[in-house]
């Protein structure tokens, strides 16, 4: 088996990372918006701080970003270039649905999006949206308190059914909400949620998880109805958990911890909660409230595909707090000694992916789709904006390898693989934009200076040359570069 030679080779960004434009067009601040760069950037993204507006003494990446609102016809010649069969990105609710609850979209915003979407069709690259990327109206914040009140299944479905009537016969690949379990570990970010003193923060994020898997699965049946070839995906911040040493205990840890994200996908691809997850809510005592339907609901519309993201796989053991801890990753994870590290403390591990992609397709036995996968590094570019970024390109080509041998050896059936940050963005962790994952270097540093000038790095010239080989060559010699 080689990969099909309709493999979707592309990249991804998200509007909040990218975007920019806040307050243009009709749009109106969302949760990402409002998450400064700094030191209280993470309270934010973990809900103990609230932070719903721009204030004074802060800087706000997400306000400007690299502009792709005004660029992105620019953005889009460039991942031609680079030969994409597919772009992924995400709409920003707000900008469609202002406030979130709106009786009407914004007819600027959705005319905003059709342009990307014909530009990208004029370049034969197909777009893969996601419908909600970290993407939370601040007014459905501040009046209803985010995914922890039923009424967000309404708006998000109003949201949704709005934009798959608009864009038929413009996209066709869908995802109904980004990286799912995130919810668990920043609610803010995951779910526009803060917490109240004395509320069971447990409780309150498995209930906003069951309103964000009901309007998934709603999202998806009026997606099929809409248009019957419609393909529909779920998404899971991915990375397989390993245990720290053999003792029984760590692998019955890594097998928990695997749970944690997977009890997400067991719904969204099969259509109902997992047993561990009844018994891990009864055990805990978490009253999760599911309404008369909600299971035939879930059970109705299981989604077409499975999508992931992996950046490192993770190191777990029932005594995690004797080991030392790996850094910068939202995930906890022990140091694992056996790999090398990003400049960030995230950690390489190429035959994770492999590893990843086998247990995601053995469980789920539906298509898989790599959507984000990339290398946050400090790139110096030289006086005309290039970068010799080889250390970017070492990283995705053994990656690369290691999915196509999950292909190639192993049997997984892979739609494609979309690298994250194609184009520099906003690092939604940090809020930096020194931390670049981007086959194009955008002038732009960490206090918002810059001209926002893009260029190729050594990178741009490589992947192009891997989609043109469908990914039979991965060396990096005698590319054919223009400086």
């Amino acid at each position: 088996m080689t990969l099909d030679k309709n493999f979707l080779w592309g990249g991804a960004t998200a509007a909040n990372q990218a975007e920019g434009g806040v307050l243009e067009g009709g749009r109106k601040l969302s949760n990402i918006d409002v998450l400064p760069c700094g030191e209280d950037r993470k309270k934010v993204a973990l809900g103990e701080l609230e932070m719903l507006d721009w204030q004074d003494g802060y800087y706000y990446p997400a306000k400007e970003a690299i502009d792709m609102y005004h660029r992105y016809m620019e953005d889009i010649q460039l991942f031609a270039e680079m030969g994409f069969k597919v772009y992924r990105m995400s709409l920003s609710w707000s900008r469609i649905f202002p406030n979130g609850d709106d009786a009407e979209p914004n007819e600027e915003g959705l005319a905003f999006y059709e342009s990307i979407f014909k530009e990208l069709r004029k370049h034969q690259i197909e777009p893969l949206v996601t419908i909600a990327h970290f993407d939370v109206p601040i007014h459905l914040i501040k009046t209803y308190g985010g995914w922890k009140n039923r009424q967000l299944i309404e708006f998000y479905t109003r949201y949704a059914e709005t934009v798959l009537k608009r864009y038929k016969g413009l996209v066709k690949y869908w995802l109904t909400i980004n990286e799912i379990n995130i919810l668990l570990h920043q609610p803010f970010v995951g779910g526009g949620i803060i917490f109240k003193e004395g509320e069971n923060q447990e409780e309150i994020k498995y209930q906003a998880a069951h309103h964000q898997l009901v309007a998934s699965a709603l999202a998806t049946k009026i997606a099929h109805e809409v248009d019957s070839r419609n393909q529909v995906g779920c998404m899971l911040a991915g990375g397989s958990h390993y245990p720290y040493t053999c003792r029984p205990e760590d692998y019955q840890e890594a097998i928990n911890r695997d749970r944690e994200g997977y009890f997400f996908i067991d719904v969204q691809a099969r259509g109902k909660y997992p047993n561990y997850a009844l018994k891990k809510l009864a055990r805990e005592g978490l009253n999760i409230v599911m309404e008369v339907g909600d299971k035939e609901i879930l059970a109705a519309s299981p989604v077409d595909f499975v999508t992931f993201s992996y950046y490192c796989s993770r190191t777990v053991s029932a005594h995690s707090e004797d080991y030392e801890q790996s850094t910068g990753n939202i995930f906890a994870s022990i140091k694992n000694k056996n790999l090398p590290s990003t400049e960030w403390g995230w950690q390489i591990d190429p035959l994770g992916l492999r590893n990843s992609l086998n247990q995601l397709y053995d469980r789920y036995q539906k298509p898989l789709f790599i959507v984000e996968n990339g290398l946050g590094a400090i790139d110096i570019p030289d006086s005309n904006g290039y970068v010799e970024d080889e250390y970017r390109i070492d990283y995705l080509r053994e990656h690369i390898q290691a999915f196509k041998d999950a292909v190639e050896i192993d049997g997984v059936e892979l739609l494609g693989y979309t690298t994250w940050g194609c184009i520099d963005l906003v690092a939604a962790s940090t809020g930096q934009m020194s931390k670049r994952y981007g086959f194009i270097y955008v002038d732009r540093d960490d206090e918002g200076n810059g001209s926002l000038a893009r260029s190729k790095k050594k990178s741009f010239y490589w992947y192009q040359q891997v989609i043109e080989t469908n990914g039979e060559n991965l060396s990096s010699e005698n590319l054919n570069i223009e400086k």
